[in-house]
């Protein structure tokens, strides 16, 4: 137990995984916010949810830890990449076994209910958003969340991961559940392959309009046989809220950081595409967003 492997710094987190010498263990540490992480994983283990089996929790040199079994040795996203470089596109095996991993979520989280509560907030950093981009704060963009929330409070609640997305998806499960939070039923699975597009082209892979109509379709089969309702019609009121989570914290405090200002604007222009087409279609269509490397050259 003494024998652990470097493997990475956490991501938007203070702290870093290690993984036991013979693979079959992974360790984080951090601070507080992983001891909750950790407990609130133990407590989805226990309702079914395909997440890593926590098996000790701790503290040492005044930073806690939280060992849990491996659940595989590569996400979707490292699948996709080696698919990309080996094809020149995502593999339909990467595609089929993320709708797998979905319904399982899926299944779960319909077994085990919440009550109605807020969510939104959390979910989309709204008040990050509006704060670090005030000419947002408007009638019209308050009109069409309350639009979208309304139109989702016809779905149950459930404990939902809010950073959903093929990063943290291996074929056993779902990892990393730091910005853990209640969610519609289908928020974070339907929106996971349409997320690619914010990222801007620079993953290494792209999704095409074909993977993402048989991932929805597959996805809708399965909440059809557990609430009789395809999910998917709520699809763009899911990526509405996507375009607040993923402008937040992009504002730059170095001026000297053009590519961080490039980014935000770049984010900023995503937000205004998809309420534009949120409000005449009621859905967002993410395969027409512009790549980054796109969009610099067209603003340069």
């Amino acid at each position: 137990m003494n024998d652990w492997e470097f493997v990475k710094h956490r991501t938007a987190a203070q702290g870093t995984v290690w993984k036991s010498a013979d693979g079959l263990l992974y360790k984080r540490t951090g601070g507080a916010d992983l001891r909750a992480e950790a407990e609130f994983q133990q407590l989805i283990v226990d309702l079914g949810y395909p997440v890593p089996e926590i098996v000790g929790i701790g503290s040492e040199d005044g930073r806690y830890f939280a060992i849990e079994r491996a659940i595989g040795k590569a996400s979707l996203h490292e699948e996709a990449l080696a698919d990309a470089r080996r094809e020149g596109q995502v593999g339909c095996q990467v595609i089929s076994t993320a709708a797998a991993v979905a319904s399982k979520l899926l299944q779960a989280q319909t077994r085990h209910p919440l009550p109605a509560m807020p969510w939104f907030a959390k979910a989309a950093f709204a008040t990050e958003v509006l704060t670090e981009n005030p000419d947002f704060d408007t009638p019209r963009v308050h009109a069409a969340v309350e639009h979208a929330l309304d139109r989702l409070g016809r779905l149950p609640m459930a404990h939902g991961h809010l950073d959903y997305g093929l990063p943290n998806i291996l074929p056993a499960g779902v990892i990393d559940w730091q910005h853990h939070g209640p969610v519609p039923l289908g928020y974070d699975v339907y929106p996971a392959l349409d997320i690619v597009a914010f990222k801007g082209g620079g993953k290494g892979y792209r999704i095409t309009p074909e993977q993402r109509a048989a991932y929805t379709g597959a996805l809708d089969e399965t909440t059809a046989s557990l609430i009789g309702q395809r999910v998917s019609e709520h699809l763009g009121d899911f990526l509405l809220v996507k375009c607040f989570f993923f402008l937040a914290l992009m504002r730059p405090t170095d001026p000297a950081r053009h590519d961080k200002h490039t980014k935000w604007q770049y984010r900023r222009a995503l937000f205004t595409m998809g309420l534009d087409q949120y409000e005449s279609s009621g859905t967002i269509d993410t395969g027409t967003f512009p790549t980054l490397e796109r969009f610099t050259a067209e603003h340069r």
